[in-house]
């Protein structure tokens, strides 16, 4: 994980509890007597996430609707560093923080898990966006509760499904860096494949077709799990839309986990003509995964973006540099 994420250590379970006594009743213990909680069970890490997000990142009262997505905060932390890394290599290598940096998430879900915490790590501010109106309306929900991140966290509608960028921003809005977590899968049938599998991995019964047992311990449904094509096809689409608007979004990224996508999403960056591309490795335990970022701006045109963006900025510097990548 990266050396900034909070569980780069691993799960405090003891503090945890502490600061949300809800997680107490999921806890067991480990044949080596360590303590843990079981993973396969949705309402359990549900309550680790609860606890993670209050403990690390002052949130309150989150909450997310049954079948929703229930992310893995490291995971989503470590992408949300990555990036602030990135934003760096155009500051003199200091991370710009501060709500003059403004973010936009692309599929933010119901669990607006990423403005939650870019928020609370940078002081960024977010604009949130997502197909779903009930999602909206649960992340609106979580905003309501806690109501210090009013000016800092802007939900808004995408009403067109083939959209993400196109129709999106209005007059004068630019942002420094864009962030997804594209939809994975091709179609729920394959969502049910591989929640199958992986459920059989973790020794539960097979889930099959209108089984009431949990088919993925973390959730997830419709727009957040599939779409036509898998992640290859929307990122694709990211990219074909994204030169719309070249000079709105400082950097865009987006999450890539299959590796074998890679050659396919740098063919389509090739195609849209971006003046600078990057694969950003991302490891948390066995898992590998990569952060694709590209831009339409020069190296000058990135240092006076710094200059009348993030000169306010308070800036924080790696020691000597170090986990940063080095400056352009």
């Amino acid at each position: 994980m990266h050396p900034r994420n909070k569980n780069a250590d691993g799960y405090d379970l003891a503090a945890l509890t502490a600061t949300s006594a809800a997680l107490a009743k999921y806890l067991k213990t480990t044949p080596a007597g360590e303590p843990t909680i079981d993973f396969a069970n949705p309402a359990a890490v549900k309550a680790l996430n609860r606890a993670l997000l209050m403990h690390h990142y002052g949130v309150k009262g989150w909450e997310i609707p049954e079948g929703y997505l229930c992310p893995p905060i490291p995971g989503r932390a470590d992408y949300l560093h990555a990036l602030a890394d990135l934003l760096a290599t155009c500051n003199k290598k200091a991370v710009p923080t501060g709500p003059g940096v403004r973010a936009l998430d692309i599929g933010t879900g119901a669990n607006l898990v990423y403005p939650l915490i870019g928020h609370a790590e940078y002081g960024w501010s977010f604009l949130g966006v997502d197909i779903d109106e009930a999602a909206l309306a649960n992340a609106q929900k979580i905003l309501a509760k806690n109501p210090e991140l009013a000016g800092s966290i802007e939900l808004r509608h995408q009403p067109v499904w083939d959209n993400i960028f196109t129709g999106l921003l209005r007059s004068g809005e630019s942002f420094d860096v864009s962030l997804c977590n594209p939809p994975f899968h091709n179609s729920p049938d394959e969502v049910l494949a591989v929640s199958q599998r992986k459920w059989n991995n973790l020794g539960k019964p097979g889930a099959r077709k209108g089984s009431t047992q949990p088919r993925l311990n973390f959730g997830g449904g419709g727009t957040e799990l599939w779409c036509n094509g898998g992640e290859r096809a929307f990122v694709k689409s990211m990219i074909e839309q994204s030169t719309q608007i070249p000079k709105r979004v400082l950097w865009f990224t987006s999450l890539l986990s299959k590796a074998d996508n890679l050659v396919h999403i740098e063919a389509a960056l090739k195609k849209a003509k971006v003046v600078e591309s990057r694969i950003l490795p991302m490891t948390q335990g066995q898992k590998q995964s990569r952060i694709v970022a590209w831009t339409f701006c020069a190296n000058g045109e990135r240092e006076k973006w710094r200059r009348e963006r993030w000169a306010k900025s308070e800036g924080i510097t790696a020691e000597n540099g170090e986990g940063l990548p080095a400056e352009n």
